[in-house]
């Protein structure tokens, strides 16, 4: 199979497109929402605070009779003070809940949950789970999380610069935001729909898809090089589609054996590492279309656009 990845370019970058458009508009509608009010959902790792997680007791006779109902769980956490916490009604039954709030001591979230069990029935006591952040440390890891993504996009593309050229770096550049912007705005969008949280091991598992990236990028980066290098009088489309095909068998069994084992780790990896290895399926799958169909097409694209399109004579060993 021969795969032309420059005659249908304009398809692949309307597939990329359509995609950053959908995340970045979810962006926006979680910005607008008062229970987000961020691009993504926040966890506590972030923004510091308390969540209270409670499910009703089902073994107690008219216990769960009906689903928790939103808008009683907010008119209790009103008479706390507490009107601006974040409410999620859990499970298939609607029978559990997740709220979460600014730092509550041991009294104040005693307090909520007697006044939650009176109003919604009683809670089982071996579900209910509790968790504190304080907000210095949220905007710590919060501060630190970003200045490490700015760095590893600093380096790669000072490393590619000097590796290969500006053309080829700036565009490898683009394939790694493409890939973020990707994964991004779909854990956007699976905040808003599913209420999925994002945490400090998302921070790990962005910084985890540039590394993969990048490398996809620069293997066929390496090999329209070494084509250019053998054959200077060829029309770089013509370069960048040998150079792709040469290198796909390599990109797709590198990409297909690597999501096996996240694949593995989203089913039995329990719900701590579920959504990190969620974000790294879809950081990797980005991954490897973006080296294929994005980074190489743009490159081709912008070499004809400068009149490159064939190295000149005496330009071909500089060039490359």
């Amino acid at each position: 199979m021969k795969l032309n990845v420059i005659k249908k370019r304009s398809l692949w970058w309307g597939i990329s497109s359509a995609v950053i458009i959908a995340g970045i508009l979810a962006m926006i509608i979680s910005c607008l929402n008062p229970d987000i009010r961020a691009p993504l959902r926040p966890s506590l790792d972030f923004i510091g605070g308390t969540r209270l997680q409670f499910e009703l007791d089902c073994s107690k006779p008219n216990n769960c009779g009906k689903p928790i109902d939103t808008a009683t769980v907010r008119e209790v956490l009103a008479t706390q003070n507490l009107a601006g916490s974040s409410i999620q009604v859990l499970g298939d039954e609607k029978h559990a809940l997740s709220i979460r709030t600014k730092t509550l001591n041991v009294e104040q979230r005693d307090q909520l949950e007697e006044a939650l069990t009176q109003k919604l029935g009683t809670f089982n006591p071996q579900a209910t789970q509790i968790d504190s952040v304080g907000p210095t440390l949220g905007r710590q890891i919060f501060s630190s999380g970003l200045l490490a993504l700015f760095l590893s996009f600093a380096g790669i593309t000072v490393y590619l610069t000097f590796r290969f050229q500006l053309d080829y770096a700036f565009f490898a550049f683009v394939a790694l935001f493409h890939d973020v912007l990707v994964t991004v705005g779909i854990f956007s969008i699976l905040g808003l729909v599913l209420g999925v949280e994002v945490d400090s091991l998302f921070i790990v598992a962005l910084l985890t898809i540039i590394g993969f990236s990048v490398n996809d990028t620069v293997v066929i980066y390496d090999r329209v090089r070494e084509v250019l290098k053998l054959h200077p009088e060829l029309h770089i489309n013509q370069v960048v589609d040998d150079a792709v095909n040469q290198t796909l068998t390599r990109s797709i069994n590198t990409t297909f054996t690597t999501l096996l084992t996240l694949f593995a780790i989203f089913i039995f990896g329990g719900e701590t590492l579920k959504f990190f290895a969620l974000a790294l399926i879809i950081g990797f799958a980005a991954g490897a279309y973006s080296s294929i169909f994005i980074a190489s097409t743009l490159l081709a694209w912008w070499r004809e656009r400068i009149g490159q399109a064939i190295l000149k004579p005496e330009m071909a060993a500089d060039k490359q």
